[in-house]
């Protein structure tokens, strides 16, 4: 056994030397005293692309721009604050063993699901209790940030590139991933290059997001349609990436835990669009 891994170590070694994804030497850059790490640096430019869509998305439907960025200031420290916490909660091993360790966000970074959920949550509290809008508006507002966090994401997993995490099983794929050996997991030591699953999640989650506009613009999808495509679309791709991801995880039942969280998201984002869409059919038929 152990020389069919020498072997097929040695293979991967090889293929490497033929084509395969480098990785960044560093994650971050210096300036002066201090350092910027390109985790953070994603994920700035993330909330400003997603700034940006939903201004353009908001203002083609009639709405104020300006109040996107409004919502962004009460939603992305949510996103921070709930992404972080379920991080903690989720992966309480991971966190770097100093006191700074559950605030250093560039180590184990954030959980996508606690961080939407919380941001969402932001926003909807700025949207009903200072701006008052109406629950109809509210819901277009959904429809319209959906490709635009899906946009953001994707940005944002640069940042998983620069860290050299969120990658898969060991592969031999022209495309597969080059990870150094102090961010190998324990047991893949030995192995070279692994799925790059951070860069299979930005071909999706770009992918989906102009296939929500494209049916945002093409079709008559009642709000929040949208948002529930987009919470059913991520979460089955999700599916996918936690049965390939090989880093630490909770398991339940032989599988990681957000492998579990995904097929309800995929389920629940499912049946919220189908009751959204026959409950809009009904009103008509009665109309």
């Amino acid at each position: 056994m152990r020389c069919a891994g020498y072997d097929r170590a040695t293979m991967l070694s090889q293929v490497n030397a033929y084509g395969s994804i480098p990785s960044p030497l560093e994650n971050g850059f210096h300036l002066g005293p201090l350092f910027f790490h390109a985790y953070g640096i994603a994920y700035v430019f993330a909330v400003l692309a997603a700034i940006l869509v939903c201004r353009w998305r908001w203002a083609r439907i009639g709405g104020d721009p300006d109040l996107i960025g409004e919502i962004a200031l009460w939603g992305f420290p949510a996103a921070l604050i709930g992404g972080r916490i379920y991080f903690l909660i989720t992966t309480p091993s991971q966190i770097p063993p100093h006191w700074w360790g559950p605030f250093a966000i560039w180590q184990g970074g954030l959980g996508i699901w606690g961080g939407i959920a919380a941001g969402v949550a932001g926003g909807f509290s700025l949207l009903r209790k200072r701006k008052r809008l109406s629950w109809p508006e509210v819901m277009r507002l959904l429809d319209v940030a959906a490709p635009a966090l899906l946009i953001a994401q994707s940005i944002g997993r640069i940042g998983n590139y620069f860290n050299q995490e969120l990658f898969g099983k060991p592969s031999t794929l022209p495309w597969a991933l080059e990870i150094s050996p102090a961010h190998r997991p324990p047991g893949y030591g030995q192995y070279a290059t692994f799925q790059p699953t951070f860069l299979c999640e930005i071909i999706w989650n770009l992918s989906l997001a102009a296939l929500l506009i494209v049916l945002g613009e093409k079709r008559r999808i009642r709000p929040p349609g949208l948002f529930a495509l987009y919470v059913a679309g991520y979460s089955a791709f999700r599916i996918f990436e936690e049965s390939v991801r090989i880093d630490y995880s909770v398991y339940i039942v032989g599988m990681r835990l957000n492998f579990w969280i995904a097929v309800a998201g995929t389920l629940g984002g499912l049946i919220w669009f189908t009751a959204i869409q026959r409950q809009a059919r009904l009103q008509l038929q009665r109309a």
